[in-house]
Order: C-alpha cells, then structure tokens, then sequence
C-alpha cells in the first residue's frame, strides 16, 4: 500500500483546501477565514478564490496569517469554458505560485488543469454533483490528482454534495485518482467546518503538506476518523473511531461491509474486490459522518 497514509513518516495535520474570501465571491475578509479555521483547531487552510477575471484573477496571499501552529497553503478555484451541458469548470489547485498566469485565451479544461500541475499545484475535480459533471468530462482532466467525494457547501445549499459515484465509474475504468473532502466555505451559510483532510506529513510546511497530498499520504472525513489500515492475508484491517458501518467498495457492484454498533476493528475481505483494479474505505458513523480512504491498487501492494 504505497500510499496509505498511516504507515508514513509524521504526523496527521487537518485542513480544508476549498475555502473562500471576499477576495471573490465569499462574505469574510481573508484573515477572518483564516482566524476561524484557526480557532477551531485546523492546522492548515487554502483561501482558493475564484480566478476569474470579474475578481482580477486573485491568488489570495494569506501568508501573513500564518501562525507558529497555523499555516496557509496558496491556490485558486480556475475556470474554463465549458462543461458538457454547458457549465464553467471549477478545478481546485492548491500549491500555486502566487504569479500564477491568468487564463489564456481559448484555455481548455485538461490544458489548465495541466499547467495548474505543472506550477507545482494538488488539482481536483470538485463539486461533480453540483454541476452534474459527467464521466466524459472528468475521464478528460488527465492532470488530477483527486477528485471531490464531498463538498460540503453543495451539500448545504443544493443536497448534491456527494461524488463518490463518479469517482468509482472513473476508477472503474483505470483513472488513477484520490478522494477529497472540503468544504468550499463562504460563510454566507453554515457551510464551515464541516469536511476536511487529514494529512500526514513531516511538518506544517505548505510544501511538506502538498507534497503529501500529491503523494496520497491522507484520508477525508466529515467527522469519523480511520486509525489504521493494513492487509493481513486476504484481509484488510480497519482501525477507526466508533462506527455503525465499515465498507469495502471495489470496481462495479463489488463490495464488502461490517455493520453494528462501536465497531473499531474491522476485517474485511479484499480477495472480493478481485485481483485486479482497486478498492477502498468508508467509515460511517452513527450520526452519519463518514470517513474516506484513498484508493488501493491491487497491482501496487
């Protein structure tokens, strides 16, 4: 397991990467964003501010909110024409410089998102249920590191915050990406603090954080935790905070689970999700919070 996250070096950090200020279209300042995340115990936050040209195509320079136990990663929310039912592109690119280049003319979605990864950033797909993102569109971003599994805004406003459908049909199908929880915060509802990243990482500098996250070396989560996980035989082992629910899901109609009550350890049956392909987890607990594994490939463990 390459990248399973509780096996690394370090120590899990918690953040939210899709975050905004009135630097676009959000209702607070960008170091009131930053003291409210901080004072309710994040250790990292991405202001990703709409780059579009209405707001002067802003890479939110938070740096000076940066605290002794706080840090702030650089990025932006990028846009494009156009989706498939005709839709802007909203891609997540945390860990961009902040003379990030404005749009070009005639820019397409694979185009961006490959030069958001070429400047160094984590790029994901978010929102696929808010704006209906179809597998085509998706299967088109070659440059994605994840994709959003919950976003915890649309959740909130539009009851579509799920995307964990898309990402097992592009996974299905070899697509080769991570799962993410944010919140894309603008606090002109209660739409905070309510997804995050757990990161393992070597410190709480913004580059040991991207790098991490690049690499996979986390889990999300909308309030249940995973402590651990490792195969034991044809097993893998679950280590988590109380659960109602530990699954298993694989490609297609593959799945494996344990339900009841507390459940902390969790042995579930990987020889089922095939030889081939991959599989992962979901925690649930009994007030319905979830946690989210990566991805394991069977050809990397």
């Amino acid at each position: 397991m390459p990248i399973n996250p509780f096996h690394q070096a370090g120590r899990f950090y918690k953040g939210n990467l899709h975050t905004h200020s009135t630097t676009s279209d959000g209702v607070l300042g960008a170091e009131e964003v930053c003291r409210r995340y901080r004072e309710r115990g994040y250790d990292f936050i991405c202001l990703s501010d709409h780059f579009l040209p209405a707001y002067k195509f802003p890479i939110t320079d938070t740096r000076p909110f940066r605290t002794e136990g706080f840090t702030t990663i650089l990025g932006a929310e990028v846009h494009v024409p156009d989706t498939d039912l005709g839709e802007k592109w909203h891609l997540l690119a945390n860990g961009l410089p902040l003379d990030f280049e404005p749009t070009r003319p005639g820019e397409t979605a694979p185009e961006i998102a490959a030069r958001c990864a070429a400047a160094g950033a984590f790029v994901s797909m978010v929102h696929p249920a808010w704006n209906s993102l179809s597998l085509a569109d998706a299967s088109s971003i070659t440059a994605a590191h994840a994709i959003e599994v919950y976003n915890h805004t649309s959740a909130v406003k539009t009851d579509r915050g799920d995307g964990t459908v898309l990402l097992d049909q592009l996974l299905s199908r070899g697509h080769r990406l991570n799962a993410l929880a944010c919140d894309d915060a603008h606090f002109e509802a209660d739409d905070a603090f309510g997804a995050w990243v757990m990161v393992k990482a070597l410190s709480r500098d913004p580059d040991a954080l991207v790098a991490a996250l690049k690499a996979g070396h986390y889990y999300s989560s909308t309030g249940a935790e995973i402590h651990d996980m490792r195969f034991e035989g044809d097993e893998l082992v679950v280590a988590c905070s109380p659960a109602s629910g530990v699954y298993l899901q694989g490609k297609g109609s593959r799945a494996a689970q344990l339900l009841g009550r507390d459940i902390t350890l969790a042995r579930l049956p990987a020889h089922k999700m095939g030889k081939h392909g991959f599989m992962r987890v979901t925690v649930v607990n009994a007030h319905g919070q979830r946690a989210w594994s990566n991805p394991i490939w069977r050809d990397e463990h």
